[in-house]
């Protein structure tokens, strides 16, 4: 049974992101022509949203609160899932071709930042928003 589904809460194991999460937007478990392995297009936190608290000035709280998106092409060895899973819109904003071209990659980038964002501010999701602490 495949479970590295759309929507699956991830930590990338290896590379620049290590030890951060992500989210699986598409995943190709026969791999392509160009990659022939298993592997997942993947949307993750690469600066989390740090604590806030009351008496900080509007200000504050809004930088404290903001993130730094990425996307990436994860080997499926590459990744560990987690049990958590993600209910956030990102199939529309991060796509295959995104990865190739720069600066579609860097709206992309922008727009995911935005929905993580919102995601963030409901309140729900906190452990994919905390600082993985190992």
């Amino acid at each position: 049974m495949k479970f590295l589904k759309p929507g699956k809460v991830v930590i990338l194991l290896s590379g620049r992101y290590a030890g951060k999460k992500a989210v699986i937007v598409k995943n190709y478990d026969d791999g392509t022509s160009s990659r022939p392995y298993g592997h997942a297009l993947v949307c993750g936190l690469s600066k989390e949203p740090r604590k806030v608290i009351k008496r900080s000035s509007q200000k504050t709280q809004a930088r404290r609160s903001s993130m730094k998106t990425f996307i990436k092409v994860a080997n499926y060895q590459h990744i560990m899932p987690t049990r958590y899973t993600l209910e956030v819109e990102l199939k529309g904003v991060v796509t295959a071709d995104c990865i190739d071209n720069s600066t579609k990659k860097v709206e992309a980038n922008k727009e995911a930042k935005a929905l993580l964002e919102e995601k963030f501010k409901s309140g729900k999701n906190r452990w994919f928003f905390a600082k993985l602490a190992f």
